[in-house]
């Protein structure tokens, strides 16, 4: 009995190496997923059949009188019985793809055994079909994911070999001869079936395990990237944007170069072959075309197939992925590599994971624009219409003027007709130059400054180099419309307010001020003006609170809309905005350098 144990183990190596190259194969770990038909049910059925084939061939001879080690026996004398690790495949079968695998495997290897003779040919083709049907129905409740899943199949394994000793001393006959083969056979093959199956049982572990890892980091890797870049791509796809996530790409895989395109040019290009795959300029690879056309992931393994116009190009090889928005096909992005080898399976299922999420970013990016649009076009309509009142005050201050200072009628009309001028181009366009912007301040400060004069005094502030910069329309005119109106409520006769309006650069960032010395707003007004409509006698604060929603909208949270007061000494209203939102971060960089 013993010395049959080493020899046992010797062919149960045989078969888990076996195993193990098994493993490797794509169908038994789409099968191991539960990924599997009836096509697919019957391979494995076939392949675990097999398994036993080779356990009946590879199995040690046991006659009367001897033990013989010889491979490849072809038939059994009357006398000889074998020792062998059929059961053990069987079962996994079984436990793995459930009663139909199972079964299927038990047939082919049992009705295989059954050709071998011998005088337990009836009883062990008898007990492997047996051991393939209840291992298959365990299997219906068998979990590999669970915490005593080696464990579990061993037990299973071991009761299966037991049962195989159990049908043996029933059926085989001379039944002396059966007990004397049970005596020296049971034990080892018991002990080298659970051994087996717990190696099995093990590699299939550890193939989930070093996927589950893989996918974990994958995963981690590709929701990292997404993170990084989603800043860049609420931005759509523009060269700026389009540089960013290429550096963060390439930073980020093992790729050489890394490309992103629009349907017509190349936005941006990062590492290798910069000198010729340049942005703006038409795209210089027939593959990257083929893919905007058929929306589909193709891969490129030679140069040949990269197609690239330049013979000394050192790109070897690329993933090219479609972006998609809406279902279609908005652009491309590009992972280049120098060696095929580097291009590996993980690269290029993070290439499509990484291609699906930016999809989605510029799904949400272009969402978002259209609800920005939106938002703004509600507002334009809003302001678009010009109060009745000022209009009517203003048409009788200069009806009054008429008659005693025509000048200065005629420079008001003129000034009432820049206002109108302005609020049309405002209610045309999403941003506007602050000159145009300054222009409406100071034609509605005309009109006001004429119906009361020596009221307040205005002080502009403005720096040269801001004066074209572009900002949403109907910014700084209801702020400076908010300091008239609100602040001098209660100057005493002769008193004289101050105003001033500010725009300069500091630190990287835009700002725009107004201030003024009038009786400042109240701790709680404070809190509540510019995040919500207030119901008050003087006003409901729709206009501060329409200009911060505004500038959140356009400018993203890095734009500041701020108002400081104190009851009595002013109010101070404050948009501070990063250069990088208005500018671009490379231009910003040009002049700040």
């Amino acid at each position: 009995m013993m010395m049959l144990l080493p020899v046992m183990l010797e062919r149960a190596g045989i078969l888990v190496i076996v195993a193990f190259l098994l493993s490797r194969l794509k169908l038994f770990r789409q099968i191991i997923h539960h990924e599997y038909g009836i096509k697919e049910k019957a391979i494995l059925a076939f392949i675990f059949g097999l398994f036993g084939i080779i356990s009946n061939y590879t199995g040690v001879v046991i006659n009367q009188d001897s033990i013989s080690q010889a491979w490849g026996h072809q038939h059994l004398s009357i006398q000889s019985a074998i020792a062998n690790t059929r059961i053990m495949g069987v079962g996994i079968a079984g436990l793995l793809g459930g009663p139909v695998v199972g079964i299927g495997a038990g047939l082919i290897a049992g009705l295989h055994r059954l050709t071998l003779g011998g005088y337990t040919n009836i009883a062990c083709s008898i007990s492997t079909i047996m051991a393939g049907m209840i291992m298959g129905l365990l299997g219906l409740r068998y979990n590999i994911r669970e915490r005593f899943a080696s464990l579990k199949a061993v037990a299973y394994g071991m009761a299966m070999e037991l049962l195989q000793m159990v049908t043996i001393l029933v059926i085989a006959r001379p039944f002396d001869q059966a007990a004397e083969l049970v005596r020296i056979i049971a034990v080892p093959m018991i002990t080298i079936n659970g051994f087996g199956t717990f190696i099995f049982i093990l590699i299939i572990q550890t193939i989930l395990l070093e996927e589950e890892r893989t996918r974990t980091f994958q995963t981690h890797k590709a929701l990292n990237i997404a993170q990084e870049t989603l800043p860049y791509f609420r931005k759509g796809l523009n060269i700026d944007s389009c540089k960013k996530v290429a550096e963060i790409m390439l930073k980020n895989t093992t790729a050489k170069a890394v490309s992103i395109t629009d349907q017509h040019h190349v936005l941006a290009h990062v590492g290798a072959a910069s000198d010729h795959h340049i942005p703006l300029k038409s795209m210089s690879t027939k593959l990257t075309k083929r893919v905007l056309e058929q929306g589909k992931v193709m891969v490129a393994t030679t140069r040949e197939e990269i197609q690239c116009n330049r013979g000394d190009c050192p790109l070897q090889a690329a993933i090219v992925l479609p972006l998609i928005v809406h279902e279609k096909v908005v652009g491309t992005l590009k992972l280049y590599f120098t060696n095929v080898q580097q291009l590996s399976t993980v690269e290029k299922e993070l290439a499509e994971g990484l291609s699906k999420l930016f999809s989605i970013q510029l799904e949400l990016a272009e969402a978002e624009l259209q609800r920005k649009l939106l938002k703004d076009a509600e507002i334009k309509a809003l302001q678009a219409q010009i109060h009745p009142h000022f209009l009517f005050n203003a048409i009788n201050t200069i009806s009054s003027l008429v008659r005693i200072d025509a000048d200065e009628a005629r420079m008001l009309l003129v000034k009432l007709g820049t206002f109108f001028r302005s609020n049309l181009q405002g209610a045309r366009n999403m941003l506007i130059p602050l000159e145009k912007e300054l222009e409406h301040v100071q034609a509605y400060l005309a009109i006001e400054q004429a119906r009361f004069p020596n009221k307040y005094v205005i002080t502009f502030e403005i720096d040269s180099m801001v004066k074209n910069i572009m900002i949403p329309p109907f910014t700084l005119q209801p702020l400076v419309e908010n300091a008239i109106h609100h602040a001098f409520l209660d100057m005493k006769p002769g008193e004289k307010g101050s105003i001033f309006v500010r725009a300069f650069i500091i630190d990287n960032h835009f700002c725009m001020e107004t201030e003024d010395d009038g009786r400042g707003i109240n701790g709680t007004m404070i809190a509540a003006l510019g995040n919500e409509t207030v119901h008050s006698s003087e006003g409901t604060g729709t206009a501060l609170w329409n200009i911060k929603k505004r500038i959140e909208e356009i400018y993203g949270q890095k734009a500041v809309f701020k108002i400081e007061s104190d009851e009595k000494e002013g109010t101070k209203v404050s948009i501070t905005v990063p250069l990088e939102e208005m500018w671009g971060e490379e231009y910003v960089k040009s002049i700040c350098s």
